[in-house]
C-alpha cells in the first residue's frame, strides 16, 4: 500500500469513475484499476462496487476513503510546511473564493494580513459558486473557502460569520426607488435579474419566495452579484441581492431597498477540518473576520 495508491483511490471515490481519474492523471484506466486492486489485495476486502455507469465505495471502501482522506490532508499540509521551511518562506495559505468575494469581504483583511506577514504566500483560486469553492476545499485544492453557508457537506466544516439581509436593487428613476422597504407581494411584478444558476444564494432566495407563493419572471441572468447590481443600475431590470459590505443604501443611479420578510443569507469560512489548518491559515481567517465591515 503506497501513498499513490491511496491518492488514486480517494480520487476514484470522489469522481465515481475510473476513466475520469485516468484522464485527470494522464494515464490508462488499467493503471488506475491496478492501484485499487493493490489496496483490495492488502485489505482482503472489496473496496469498490462496479456499476454500469461508474463505481461506488463499499462499506469497507467508505471506511478506507474517510481515513485516507484525513491522512492525505494532514500529510499534504505537513509537506507544504516542510517545503516552506526548505525555501525559507513564512508559509502558504490557499483560498477558494467567488468572483466578488475578495473585493467585498476580504480587501481590508488581506491588506492587514500582508502587512503582518510580507513573506507569506497567498494563493487565491476563483470559483464560480460556493458549491465549487466547497469542492475545492474537499478535494485539497484550497485550505479555506469563503462561501454562502448552505446545507452540511460531508468532509467540510462550515462556520457562519455574518448575516446578509436581502435588498432589491433598482434604478433611481424606477417607481419603487422611493420605497423604504419592499414586501414579498410587491416582487411578483418586477423584471427579475436572475442570480447564478444553482448558486446557494439563488436556491435560498427561490425557496423562500416559493413558500410565500411568489414566482418571478426573468429575462436576464448573471454570473455574479456585482453584474446584477450594474444591470439594475442601468435600468435593465430589478435584482434581489444580499447586502454586501460597501454597498450601503446605493448611490448614484441605483437604490438598494430592504426586503425584510426574506431571511438573511449567511456567509462564512469553510475548511476540511479546522483543527488541521496551519496556524497561518487560522490567522488569515481570523484577520479577515476582524476587518470585515458588516452591511
Amino acid at each position: 500500500m503506497t501513498l499513490d495508491d491511496l491518492r488514486v483511490y480517494v480520487a476514484v471515490c470522489e469522481a465515481g469513475n475510473l476513466s475520469a481519474v485516468a484522464r485527470d492523471l494522464s494515464c490508462s484506466q488499467s493503471a488506475v484499476s491496478q492501484h485499487v486492486k493493490r489496496l483490495e489485495r492488502e485489505t482482503g476486502l472489496v473496496l469498490l462496487e462496479r456499476r454500469p455507469r461508474g463505481v461506488l465505495p463499499t462499506r469497507a471502501g467508505l471506511i478506507l476513503h474517510r481515513a485516507a482522506t484525513d491522512g492525505i490532508a494532514g500529510l499534504d499540509a505537513a509537506l507544504r510546511r516542510l517545503d516552506d521551511l526548505r525555501r525559507g518562506v513564512g508559509g502558504t495559505v490557499r483560498i477558494a473564493t467567488g468572483a466578488t468575494t475578495v473585493r467585498h469581504f476580504m480587501a481590508a483583511g488581506v491588506a492587514a494580513f500582508r502587512a503582518r506577514h510580507p513573506e507569506a504566500a497567498l494563493q487565491f483560486e476563483t470559483a464560480g459558486s460556493s458549491r465549487r469553492c466547497l469542492e475545492a476545499v474537499r478535494s485539497h485544492k484550497a485550505d479555506l473557502a469563503w462561501v454562502t453557508v448552505g446545507p452540511p457537506l460531508d468532509g467540510v466544516e462550515q462556520r457562519a460569520s455574518c448575516e446578509l439581509p436581502w435588498m432589491l436593487a433598482v434604478n433611481a428613476g424606477d417607481p419603487l426607488a422611493g420605497r423604504e422597504s419592499i414586501a414579498l407581494g410587491d416582487l411578483a411584478g418586477i423584471r427579475h435579474i436572475e442570480l447564478p444558476a444553482h448558486s446557494t444564494s439563488r436556491v435560498h432566495l427561490e425557496t423562500h419566495l416559493e413558500r410565500h407563493g411568489v414566482r418571478l419572471a426573468s429575462t436576464t441572468g448573471v454570473a455574479d452579484w456585482d453584474t446584477a447590481l450594474l444591470l439594475a443600475e442601468l435600468g435593465l431590470g430589478h435584482a434581489i441581492l444580499p447586502a454586501l459590505p460597501g454597498w450601503d443604501g446605493g448611490t448614484g443611479a441605483v437604490r438598494l431597498i430592504p426586503v425584510p420578510d426574506l431571511p438573511p443569507l449567511t456567509a462564512g469560512w469553510a475548511a476540511r477540518r479546522w483543527d488541521a489548518l496551519s496556524p497561518l491559515a487560522i490567522e488569515f481567517a481570523g484577520t479577515v473576520l476582524d476587518h470585515l465591515a458588516t452591511p
